[in-house]
């Protein structure tokens, strides 16, 4: 029998982490033998691994450490995490800039297996070749470029079934670097990266200019109409998440892949001012159930 069984963790206790994920299995309603709870018994009937901790950083930690030990073990098939704070993580000793460097430490065990961050929402597929980092420290590399394009071609073919994916880069520079005018990492760096890529038999182009390039995005995805690209490569947080925000705030699941399983989040944080009055929106967290269990 196919194993279709997901972890959930339940999030910062503090935070909307048990609403929305509460009121996503019951919307939802999976069946009983696809889910683990991790955090917090919700009362559904859905088998649970709570967690007691005081420590709010470790509570969250020692969350992503079953799930990472249940997918190691090979006793699921993908995790969804509702919201932490990067703070309280921090806080209790644990220095990530967010659940997936987190993941990343707990179940990379190569050199090749690497976290990469990919929003998904409908057949939009933005991912963030830099993640949390300043925007001075930004340093690109061709060897960067091929690696996690080939990591997110892979994801598009054995996750997503697409046969032959394109993937489209922006430029870092505004106007693609106008010829080295207004930068020279595009001509440098990304198009040489490029080439390589499609010597690889990886279908990969650009760079483009990204505004110009998310213009074209965000009509057709208004549109309801099928993307020109089964996914856009954006040089930074920012650049791809400005865009994927404005256009489908609610419904883009953030997305881990490169590692032993994939990982969805909802687009939220903790939203410590509205925990306990029951209105947070559960809407990404229904995405991110979904997503996951498409693709699986």
């Amino acid at each position: 029998m196919r194993n279709n069984k997901i972890a959930i963790t339940t999030g910062d206790p503090l935070g909307i982490g048990e609403e929305v994920t509460y009121k996503a299995l019951n919307i939802l309603k999976p069946d009983k033998k696809d889910i683990i709870i991790i955090g917090k018994d919700l009362n559904l009937g859905y088998e649970t691994i709570e967690v007691d901790c005081d420590d709010i950083g470790k509570y969250c930690y020692d969350c992503l450490k079953i799930a990472s030990n249940l997918a190691l073990s090979k006793e699921i098939k993908g995790i969804v995490t509702a919201p932490v704070s990067k703070e309280a993580l921090n806080k209790s000793g644990y220095h990530f800039s967010g659940q997936t460097e987190v993941l990343e430490s707990l179940l990379s065990e190569s050199e090749e297996e690497k976290a990469e961050m990919v929003f998904i929402s409908n057949d939009l597929k933005v991912m963030l070749l830099t993640r949390h980092i300043p925007l001075n420290k930004i340093c690109l590399s061709k060897e960067m470029i091929i690696n996690k394009v080939s990591r997110l071609n892979k994801f598009l073919k054995e996750k997503c079934k697409i046969q032959y994916p394109k993937i489209a880069l922006c430029a870092l520079n505004p106007h693609a670097g106008e010829h080295g005018i207004l930068g020279s990492e595009e001509i440098d760096i990304i198009i040489p990266a490029v080439k390589e890529l499609n010597n690889e038999g990886i279908f990969t182009y650009g760079p483009y200019s990204a505004d110009g390039l998310f213009a074209k995005v965000g009509k057709k995805y208004l549109n309801n109409e099928k993307q020109e690209f089964d996914a856009i490569v954006a040089m930074y947080h920012d650049q791809g998440l400005c865009p994927v925000k404005a256009l489908c705030a609610n419904e883009a699941v953030n997305t881990t892949i490169g590692l032993k399983v994939v990982r969805t989040s909802p687009p939220y944080g903790t939203a410590y001012d509205i925990r306990g009055k029951n209105i947070a929106n559960p809407d990404g967290m229904v995405c991110a159930i979904k997503v996951l269990l498409k693709l699986i």
